[in-house]
């Protein structure tokens, strides 16, 4: 393969071969980038839910032990 791109000018290299690559490969690297930015972005939504429950929690925990002081 090595040889084959030798002899090729530059701009083959670097600029046709990508530019086929995301042609023929683009539908494909969309889905997996869609997939990933949306498994990243309901990772996200899990760990702000989960930060709040705690929060609630805690508040909700520290104002009923502060009543049974009186």
């Amino acid at each position: 393969m090595r040889e084959i791109f030798a002899g090729m000018p530059w701009w083959v290299k670097w600029i046709a071969v990508p530019v086929i690559a995301i042609f023929v490969f683009g539908g494909l690297i969309a889905s997996v980038v869609g997939f990933v930015i949306s498994l990243l972005f309901k990772a996200l939504v899990f760990v702000v839910l989960i930060g709040g429950l705690i929060f609630v929690v805690r508040k909700f925990m520290s104002s009923s032990s502060s009543r049974g002081d009186w």
